[in-house]
């Protein structure tokens, strides 16, 4: 097929993908666009990658790419886009740079404590909401923080 008759990205990505790229921030990858530095780029293609993922069911220890866990869905987006992490939250807290919530950006992941130590993890997309896989039962899903008990971790490009 010709360059002149390839439909656009948006075309070929469907609504669905179409309302992600706008919540991911669409100059981030569409062609032409301005190119990001390569962390926010890796973590950008990171959230977008996840927020795909939309749907698929949670199941502890899955790690994609139909179904996932929490850190299961952060370890295949961000390996991905480019850059491995480890299994499980807390170690993908030890090994992320550690932000004050006034400087998370989009990418960005968020981590959720309890008396245990770090139990959740998501992908931060803006407006005080994450991507993630909540629990049994439940679906990778886009959902607002629901604790003040987070901290932010920066994936380094």
């Amino acid at each position: 097929m010709g360059a002149h008759h390839r439909p656009s990205m948006l075309s070929r990505a469907g609504a669905a993908s179409a309302l992600t790229l706008a919540a991911v921030g669409a100059t981030a990858i569409l062609p032409g666009a301005a190119p990001a530095a390569d962390a926010s780029s890796v973590s950008t293609a990171a959230l977008w990658i996840a927020a795909s993922k939309a749907g698929s069911p949670y199941q502890w220890g899955a790690t994609g790419p139909y179904r996932f866990d929490c850190s299961g869905l952060t370890q295949y987006a961000f390996k991905r886009a480019g850059k491995q992490l480890p299994r499980t939250a807390e170690e993908q807290y030890n090994r992320t740079h550690h932000i004050p919530a006034s400087a998370r950006q989009m990418g960005d992941l968020v981590f959720f404590h309890g008396r245990g130590g770090v139990y959740h993890v998501g992908i931060y997309a803006g407006d005080g909401v994450i991507w993630h896989a909540p629990k049994t039962g439940s679906v990778v899903r886009r959902e607002r923080i629901w604790s003040k008990n987070v901290s932010y971790g920066r994936v380094n490009g």
